[in-house]
């Protein structure tokens, strides 16, 4: 089973930016379809963006403009770019493989003042 590792979450003020890392030990990840999920309290996951095998990528609605989904292949990373955060993208981030059903621990956003 492959574990993915998210990191780079904390608190920030409204407006301000986190960027998510997204790792695999001993894992090609530019062979896979990759998200970025969230789960705030109360509600269900959702996905957040997406990234294909070839680049191609999609975002929520609420995010676009905002988040950028990219890879790092030097590095074997999916990255997640947050900028003009707000306190509605508060939420445990999850990175996984698309079609995934395994969850890894995520990483802790909070955006407040």
């Amino acid at each position: 089973q492959v574990r993915f590792v998210e990191s780079g979450g904390g608190l920030v003020q409204p407006g301000g930016s986190l960027r998510l890392s997204c790792a695999a030990s001993g894992t090609d990840l530019r062979s896979y379809y990759m998200g970025w999920y969230r789960q705030a309290p109360g509600k269900q996951r959702e996905l957040v963006a997406d990234i294909t095998s070839s680049g191609n990528t999609n975002y929520a609605d609420s995010v676009k403009g905002r988040f950028t989904i990219s890879r790092d292949n030097a590095k074997n990373t999916i990255n997640l770019q947050m900028n003009s955060l707000k306190p509605e993208d508060t939420a445990v981030y999850y990175c996984n493989a698309r079609w995934g059903t395994s969850w890894g621990r995520g990483t802790q956003v909070t955006v407040s003042s």
